[in-house]
């Protein structure tokens, strides 16, 4: 593709987390998505992908996915973003509507944009390493691949809860076709694919757009141009996007790694990340393990700027503290005698911060 188009990052928010249910419900009993939760009273999780995605893209080439349910939360901790980054899902559909929504409406502003992908219940404790090889997936765009391109995550141990890309024979400096996904085998098995070269799938995407859009195409073909009929009646009203509203009524659930990805490794490249402390917040299990160590903050974070103005600052904590809320959980289970589970005893120690 002979035309450079600029680096756009979309933001993944609009997931509900309910595997986390348990620890993400405040005291009224109304279940807070965890994007929009900190791990120790820090940043919130939202927050801490937005700072990923401005380290790759300007701020008004940040759009961020949410859905209309969650309003009451993201309304604020997106305050002073412009509207038209603010992709509202009218309901939540599966990751690949997710993703297909946003690259649509930056396709309408931007035909030959470089898509990077970044989930927001992601955790990273040495974001240097991880930025680096985003930098890098950026500049082999740059360079005229045409490849979708995913981050893989060199494994900390045989977690059966995750994701593994199997890599097939990688160049000279590690880039490699991806040869197959395996999803959350068991330990047994995930020791045996780390062993043979397999990485975590971090669900961190590089890709033209266009490119991106082809994956799309190719498998989901009627999906795709319905929803691009509706984005652009939509962005013709802005101000009503009915039609967006009107077919969200009719799709069906569609999973962008399981149902899109899948199948579809000739079109894709895996660039392996070295360790990085790279977590995804997706069970309790892996919550506690992110928290063994995590010192508290002593003092609230400081606010984040969404938009491109200072007057677009907001505050960045999290609306409920995890740390806390599992040490509560793990208090709570200890007095009542019912012992906790493995995920909780690991942090019975753990207290709240006064």
């Amino acid at each position: 593709m002979g035309i450079a188009g600029n680096t756009w990052a979309i933001v993944l928010a609009g997931g509900s987390g309910t595997r986390l249910r348990s620890l993400t419900t405040d005291e009224t009993g109304v279940s807070v998505p965890k994007q929009f939760c900190s791990l120790q009273g820090g940043r919130s999780l939202l927050h801490e992908a937005l700072a990923r995605a401005r380290a790759v893209a300007e701020p008004d080439r940040i759009c961020v996915v949410v859905t209309e349910q969650h309003r009451r939360w993201w309304l604020s901790a997106l305050a002073g973003m412009v509207s038209a980054n603010i992709i509202v899902q009218p309901d939540n559909r599966g990751t690949a509507n997710g993703v297909l929504l946003p690259l649509l409406h930056i396709i309408h502003r931007d035909p030959y944009a470089r898509i990077v992908l970044l989930p927001s219940d992601h955790h990273v404790a040495d974001e240097d390493v991880l930025m680096a090889s985003l930098q890098r997936a950026i500049c082999e765009l740059g360079a005229g691949c045409e490849h979708v391109l995913l981050l893989g995550i060199s494994p900390d141990d045989a977690d059966p809860d995750l994701g593994y890309i199997v890599p097939g024979p990688a160049r000279a400096d590690g880039l490699a076709p991806v040869s197959r996904f395996v999803e959350k085998p068991d330990a047994s098995r995930a020791r045996s694919l780390i062993k043979t070269g397999a990485l975590w799938n971090a669900f961190i995407l590089i890709a033209r757009a266009a490119n991106l859009l082809e994956v799309f195409a190719k498998k989901y073909p009627q999906a795709v141009a319905n929803m691009k009929k509706a984005v652009a009646q939509d962005i013709v009203t802005p101000n009503k996007p009915d039609a967006t509203e009107v077919l969200y009524q009719t799709l069906i659930n569609v999973d962008f790694s399981r149902d899109l990805l899948a199948g579809e490794e000739s079109a894709l490249w895996v660039l392996p990340v070295g360790r990085c402390g790279w977590i995804d917040i997706g069970t309790p299990q892996r919550l506690a393990k992110t928290l063994e160590g995590m010192p508290m903050p002593q003092r609230p974070p400081p606010a984040f700027a969404v938009g491109t103005s200072s007057d677009s600052a907001v505050a960045s904590a999290g609306i409920l503290n995890l740390g806390r809320q599992h040490a509560q959980l793990a208090i709570t289970m200890d007095d009542a005698g019912t012992g906790a589970k493995p995920a909780v005893s690991a942090l019975i120690s753990v207290r709240p911060p006064s």
